[in-house]
């Protein structure tokens, strides 16, 4: 969904002359962004705090992560955390929010958004967390225009402990392209990948650079 950040892992954009140029390279973009992570197996939330009650670091940092939530009332018994994503919305200083809705089956058929060249923009999600800690939960992105790959980037979001109320959490701010060969059609992947390669949300989608926000966002 974004398109720079300097400061990510990613392979994209670079600037000559004033406008974005693209270019594009021949890595799966699946087999990229999968973390190689060894964590050993997963263990149910009741089980991680039975294990760990004589490791008094383990027991303090899984405490403080809990903070006050009651274990008796969130699945602790539950091998898998459960990850319900309630909104995303691209948040821009130049225009009011757009909230996007998310496809039920992580394939939005038609344009999704538009960003104007340009624009500084950032995405916004909230999302619930149930039955078990969230580990390393990170967003991976690929976009390709005209079938070439032209971006590629992900970003680790942070850790998760099982509550009620949603979480909300803003990725870093970014700056549209511009320039004649920047504006157009794009297609895209966005996934939401733990630490066990659990994938939480993937949505597959089109959006497109004009040289304005499209007036019915």
């Amino acid at each position: 969904m974004g398109l720079v950040d300097d400061n990510k892992d990613k392979d994209g954009l670079q600037e000559s002359d004033g406008e974005s140029s693209f270019y594009t390279t021949d890595q799966d973009d699946d087999h990229h962004d999968e973390s190689k992570l060894h964590l050993g197996p997963q263990r149910t939330l009741k089980e991680q705090l039975e294990k760990d009650k004589d490791d008094e670091s383990l027991r303090k940092w899984k405490e403080q992560l809990l903070g006050g939530v009651d274990i008796n009332n969130i699945g602790a018994e539950t091998l898998d955390p459960v990850v319900k994503f309630i909104s995303v919305a691209i948040v821009s200083p130049e225009r009011p929010d757009i909230v996007l809705s998310i496809p039920e089956d992580g394939n939005r058929q038609r344009l999704w958004f538009t960003l104007k060249e340009d624009s500084h923009y950032r995405l916004k999600f909230s999302f619930q967390v149930g039955n078990n800690i969230l580990s390393g939960l990170r967003y991976t992105n690929t976009v390709w225009k005209s079938g070439l790959r032209v971006f590629s980037t992900k970003d680790m979001i942070g850790t998760f402990s099982p509550q009620p109320e949603p979480y909300t959490h803003e990725m870093p701010e970014e700056t549209a392209p511009s320039g004649f060969m920047a504006r157009g059609s794009y297609t895209a992947k966005s996934k939401f990948i733990d630490d066990y390669n659990k994938c939480h949300l993937e949505i597959n989608y089109t959006f497109d650079i004009r040289k304005d926000w499209a007036s019915n966002d």
